[in-house]
């Protein structure tokens, strides 16, 4: 019993010691972190409150993660609000997307969007799934799909392999594709499985030779692999018009070094535009060089901005021949996403959908190519609603990249910029990516385009079409500064030649 008490008095004694130690530590850690903040001159709140001034960084840097869970109605938050990603979730986990009691949706705002109900909606058996429909009827290799809603551009290197492994093969279950992004063709595209859009940006990753020019044997390269269905070139991104592409050294790894044609741990910044591309007739010229060794339909994305271009553009393809003209346009919104980008550039440049949709849609009809050019579009179309809405005016095809995140398990973190996602979507750390399990996240990309597609179809037909692409401009209306709504046929009249 003596021996016993001896044991639990020497333990209780280290503790103490163990304590004493902790205490002295904590209080050099104070007074260090006193002198440090009194001394320094670069921020006046630490300077004037000496150690206490230090929380208020800490929960600036919180409230990052924790605002949506506490303080922030369901609509609220931007870029996407708690409903829209919750949606999203749901969803993804093909869980009941309904909901109770009534909508929190205001529908007084000007701009807000609603969808004319039919008297007699479209019953069941009359519906129908998307048609299909082909892109490039003019190229050796043409490429006709069934697929509406598809997943844009994410390079890997800003994003994770596991993420582009989810990706993939989600789109490849769902029978969607799966745009690259500029960052070049990576095995875990090709691994997944799904048909691929091979985006070339103005870095020209992957098809680039040493002085960082398109190389037409690289090209031919991407090309052979039957799963790179088109080439896109892009222009420009909705977040960064007049940007390129941003990917910080410390996302470089030696691998996507490689794919890119770089160097590893340096900072992947693209030209803000294609440096062999000055004018109209120089952008048609490198469409149809790349299809042209390519054998597959080619386009470019742009945001629209000083839209005169485009119809230049259109004039030069009547003069030149249809023949010569862009398979597809691709469209981004100003409110687009992505991983890095000036905040001057985010904020303030280029033209939403809203308006530059309907604005390039007329414009083809005018110049009777809206055959012969595809139309497809992105921005914030993460939800049935907004996607349906582009189908009104004149898309053809909807293309999203947050949306398949946030089916990934994106929380909207804020953190893509870095290397530190705390959902292992956009970080090359190996702990955080082991939470990103690829097999169970494709199953829910799947849920979540199967989802958008049949709710897509809902709306359509309590509108009273057959498919969603039937849809037109007067069977959506918008909130005006009256308070009243208008059709969006009165209020973006179509082009009638």
């Amino acid at each position: 019993m003596i021996e016993y008490n001896n044991i639990v008095f020497s333990i209780m004694q280290a503790m103490a010691v163990l304590f004493i130690f902790m205490i002295g530590v904590s209080v050099l850690v104070v007074i260090w972190m006193y002198i440090a903040d009194i001394s320094q001159t670069a921020q006046a709140i630490r300077r004037n409150y000496p150690v206490v001034g230090r929380f208020r960084y800490l929960f600036e840097h919180l409230g990052d993660f924790f605002r949506q869970y506490f303080f922030a109605q369901d609509r609220e938050e931007m870029p996407f609000n708690r409903a829209q990603r919750g949606w999203v979730y749901r969803s993804a986990k093909d869980l009941d997307t309904t909901v109770a009691f009534g909508s929190t949706r205001s529908l007084k705002g000007t701009g807000t969007i609603m969808f004319a109900n039919c008297p007699f909606p479209t019953l069941g058996d009359d519906a129908v799934k998307p048609k299909p429909l082909t892109i490039g009827s003019h190229c050796e290799k043409p490429y006709t799909t069934a697929s509406l809603f598809n997943i844009s551009g994410m390079s890997y290197g800003a994003i994770s392999k596991p993420a582009v492994l989810a990706l993939s093969n989600g789109a490849r279950i769902a029978g969607a594709w799966m745009n690259t992004g500029e960052g070049g063709l990576s095995p875990y595209h090709l691994e997944g499985g799904a048909e691929l859009v091979f985006q070339i940006g103005t870095a020209k990753y992957g098809v680039r030779d040493s002085d960082g020019n398109l190389s037409d044997e690289k090209l031919k390269a991407v090309a052979a692999h039957a799963q790179v269905r088109m080439f896109e070139i892009k222009l420009s991104q909705g977040a960064k018009p007049g940007k390129g592409g941003i990917l910080p050294g410390i996302k470089v790894t030696a691998q996507i070094a490689s794919i890119r044609g770089i160097a590893p741990g340096q900072d992947s910044i693209s030209p803000n535009r294609h440096t062999d591309v000055n004018n109209i007739g120089e952008l048609l010229d490198l469409v149809n060089r790349v299809r042209r060794v390519s054998g597959k339909p080619t386009g470019f994305k742009t945001v629209i901005g000083a839209y005169g271009w485009i119809e230049t553009l259109l004039e030069e393809v009547t003069r030149r021949g249809t023949d010569s003209a862009p398979d597809f346009i691709t469209i981004d919104s100003a409110d687009g996403g992505t991983g890095a980008a000036p905040m001057s550039l985010m904020d303030y440049m280029g033209m939403p959908i809203s308006e530059s949709l309907p604005l390039v849609v007329d414009m083809l009809e005018k110049h009777q190519l809206r055959e012969r050019i595809r139309v497809i579009v992105s921005g914030k179309l993460i939800n049935p609603a907004e996607a349906a809405w582009a189908l009104c005016m004149g898309a053809d095809f909807i293309t999203s990249a947050r949306g398949p995140m946030f089916a990934l398990g994106c929380i909207q973190a804020l953190q893509c910029n870095k290397n530190t996602c705390p959902t292992g979507i956009t970080t090359h750390n190996p702990k955080l990516q082991r939470g990103l399990n690829p097999e169970i996240k494709a199953l829910r990309v799947n849920n979540y385009i199967q989802h958008m597609v049949h709710e897509i179809g809902v709306i359509s037909h309590s509108c009273g079409v057959k498919e969603p692409r039937e849809l037109k401009r007067f069977h959506c209306r918008a909130v005006t500064e009256s308070g009243r709504s208008k059709s969006m046929q009165e209020l973006y009249p179509e082009y009638v030649s």
